[in-house]
């Protein structure tokens, strides 16, 4: 498996933003992905050591919407990654390209262009 296709995207929450303070990151995983697989990851895209990798599967959750209708969330993989030292990652600025295989790496929010369309008349 390719590193970018181990690794997700970090889990940004407030218990993830906690445990950043004591070296240890969050992120969705692959299922199919094996602990040393996400070591292997982690050290290639960010260049750090890895001191143990944990993970867990989150089971599906059903809400409900409104009256009748019901959304499924489908089975998820999550890692918690513990790092050598007083390495630091800034998963913040990590964001995964859909189509490429490389690593897009932004300082602020990507924003769409919005192109408006103008209908052109011809007058006799």
């Amino acid at each position: 498996m390719n590193a970018l296709n181990i690794i997700r995207k970090p889990v940004i929450t407030e218990k993830s933003s906690q445990l950043e303070v004591e070296n240890v990151y969050a992120f969705w995983v692959n299922p199919k992905a094996t602990k040393i697989d996400i070591k292997k990851a982690i050290t290639s895209l960010f260049g750090v050591e890895v001191e143990e990798v944990r993970t867990l599967k989150v089971g599906p959750k059903t809400r409900k919407l409104r009256k009748g209708v019901y959304n499924k969330r489908k089975n998820s993989h999550k890692a918690y990654v513990t790092l050598k030292g007083k390495a630091k990652l800034d998963t913040t600025k990590f964001e995964k390209a859909e189509k490429e295989s490389k690593l897009k790496v932004t300082t602020s929010k990507t924003t769409k262009k919005v192109v408006k369309k103008t209908s052109s008349k011809k007058t006799k």
